[in-house]
């Protein structure tokens, strides 16, 4: 009868583990970098509220990009709404399994963005575990007025390829060695985004992060980018 009571309690004991495990691992699964919804059309990254201000800078610089890679593997981590941990390539792969076709990066005077237009969103935590979904200008603001940016064409111009050995045929991603995945100016043509804004208007507007709509630093959002 002991030998019995042992085993069942075993038994209770193994599966009460195996179970607490599965919750466990359930619990801390970490959430997918790039998540690509072929029937809604959008491609969605986890993102992070970006810091305003870095350890390393003595001021806080107006916002140029919309998402980049911490720092310091991302060049423009200082001026940016929300940092992600993916690599731009792949992004720019899951916007082509969707059918979309990169057109050309703009950059410097003069120049344009050109390629097919999306839309981007940003999905911030809501009331009752609900995300609220916020068109990316009204995460925005400027930063004399304080008024909301006004709509932008957003473009999948992708990234020019560069050759960092002059000495080997080898050749990479640009934006996967700055790190910047959306450029708001052409100020860069190492992105995979850009906006249909030139270099005349890089002067005139100087942008802030929309802190009335926007969580704290540090706060998981997503970053939705939806195909016509």
């Amino acid at each position: 009868m002991k030998t019995l009571i042992s085993k069942c309690r075993a038994g209770l004991l193994l599966a009460f583990c195996t179970q607490a495990v599965g919750l466990f691992a359930a619990e801390e699964k970490p959430v997918d970098a790039i998540q690509v919804d072929k029937d809604k059309k959008t491609v969605t990254i986890a993102c992070k509220i970006a810091p305003r201000k870095l350890p390393n800078l003595t001021e806080v610089y107006p916002i140029e990009v919309i998402a980049s890679l911490p720092s310091p593997k991302g060049q423009k981590a200082h001026e940016t709404i929300v940092t992600f941990d993916a690599k731009p390539s792949d992004i720019h792969q899951a916007l082509e399994s969707l059918g979309l076709k990169p057109g050309k990066p703009a950059k410097g005077e003069g120049a344009e963005a050109t390629g097919p237009e999306v839309k981007i969103f940003l999905d911030l935590p809501g009331a009752g575990g609900l995300s609220k979904r916020l068109p990316i200008e009204k995460a925005l603001v400027d930063r004399k007025t304080a008024k909301t940016m006004p709509p932008l064409k957003w473009i999948f111009t992708g990234s020019i390829t560069k050759q960092p050995d002059p000495n080997k045929a080898e050749t990479v991603y640009g934006a996967d060695t700055t790190g910047t995945l959306i450029a708001i100016f052409p100020v860069t043509d190492e992105t995979v985004f850009q906006t249909n804004l030139t270099m005349k208007e890089e002067p005139l507007i100087k942008l802030e992060t929309n802190t009335k709509v926007l969580p704290d630093i540090g706060t998981d959002v997503q970053l939705v980018i939806q195909v016509p």
